[in-house]
């Protein structure tokens, strides 16, 4: 998922004889008609005194004006971004809506207006300081898909994430139906750090979900981001397929009843061969993939070509077609961990599936509950503890 770019942040304003106050933030001379260093006014009004407060990467900017007021404050960066504010009561204060981000250089441009009412503007610029070190995301869904009901809306970080409550603040979801639902943090299958986004119940079909991730100078503690994001899908079908593996069949319900019934075989009972239980989002449908049992531990049992793949966690159970293991569909689980079905079955199943769907899988023998962050399963945890993994809770 690409990222979308929006104007820097862009920091600090105010009027004549601006007087830059944090270590950060240095004024400097311009081409034109830009202020000297001292920042002097433009016009040749008597100025108001004015200053800036704190404008360092990662913080927001504040100005405040003494002898006269802040009539327009407008701070662009050098792709032309302008700083939003606020000014406040009395309009001798202005705060900046964003923070400053860093490696980024910034112009201000500030007219004040004296108590008679003459009015003068004052230019100067400063840049912040490089970053160490620059976060990226990984975004899923992809942006402008349909997916299945039990899909999360996930965000997986390059870098480590320490101030996970900052970074939390500036993750704005919206739904189409005002759909409740928590962020949860978990440790991705990776090792790396992610935040899921998780509806209290499953999704309601249709639902339209939006993401604004407003991070653009926001400090994570392992690194910096440099830029805002936005993605949003959209829900589909209610379909949840059930898979029950001590009778070995598969169950696809839509809409809660039943339209199809497959049998299936399992993982192989008794050691490190047996399935995952508990619910499994359906994370990608790969067609056709080779499989090596080494990848995932199991030594040379297999390695080989198989057809319509759908995976189901990171650590590699999937369902998919397992003709080798005819003799055991709705009998006996005799697979290396996936769930295996016909040829026949495992196309007409793979066609009608949709990524997100969840799988509730229930069975005796299993070797555990799949893990949050072992593909998407958030479904595992009550409300309750999904909300507790919130950094904000």
């Amino acid at each position: 998922m690409l990222p979308i770019r929006t104007p820097r942040s862009v920091l600090v304003a105010v009027a004549l004889g601006v007087t830059l106050t944090a270590c950060s933030a240095q004024a400097a001379s311009g081409p034109g008609t830009g202020p000297s260093k001292s920042g002097a006014p433009a016009s040749g009004a008597s100025p108001a005194k004015v200053t800036v407060v704190d404008p360092a990467a990662g913080r927001p900017v504040s100005v405040t004006a003494s002898g006269g007021t802040l009539a327009v404050v407008r701070v662009a960066d050098a792709e032309g971004g302008v700083l939003t504010g606020r000014t406040g009561k009395g309009a001798t204060s202005w705060t900046s809506d964003r923070k400053a981000v860093p490696g980024t250089s910034y112009t201000v441009e500030v007219t004040s207006r004296t108590a008679d009412g003459k009015e003068s503007t004052t230019r100067s610029s400063f840049e912040t300081a490089e970053p160490k070190a620059v976060n990226k995301l990984t975004l899923a869904p992809g942006k402008n898909t349909t997916v299945g009901i039990g899909h999360p809306l996930s965000i997986v970080f390059d870098l480590p994430v320490t101030r996970k409550a900052d970074v939390e603040r500036q993750l704005k979801v919206t739904t189409s139906n005002a759909t409740e639902g928590s962020w949860g943090w978990v440790k991705d299958y990776s090792g790396r750090d992610r935040a899921d986004w998780r509806p209290k119940e499953y999704w309601k079909p249709g639902t339209k979900v939006t993401l604004a991730a407003d991070l653009d100078g926001t400090d994570s503690g392992g690194g910096w981001f440099v830029r805002d994001y936005l993605t949003g899908f959209t829900v589909g079908a209610a379909q949840v397929v059930k898979v029950d593996l001590d009778r070995q069949k598969l169950t696809l319900e839509r809409d809660g009843r039943a339209v199809r019934t497959i049998p299936v075989s399992g993982g192989t009972p008794g050691g490190d061969k047996r399935s995952w239980r508990g619910t499994a989002v359906l994370m990608a449908k790969e067609g056709t993939i080779n499989m090596n049992s080494e990848t995932v531990g199991l030594g040379d049992a297999y390695n080989k070509d198989v057809d319509y793949s759908m995976r189901l966690t990171w650590s590699g159970m999937y369902a998919h077609a397992a003709p080798w293991n005819a003799a055991y569909f709705g009998k006996a689980n005799k697979s290396s961990g996936c769930i295996g079905m016909s040829d026949e079955n495992a196309s007409s199943f793979y066609a009608s599936v949709n990524v997100g769907d969840p799988f509730e899988i229930t069975g005796r023998d299993t070797k555990g509950t799949v893990a949050e962050g072992n593909g998407y399963g958030a479904w595992n945890l009550s409300w309750a503890q999904w909300k507790a993994k919130s950094a904000l809770a």
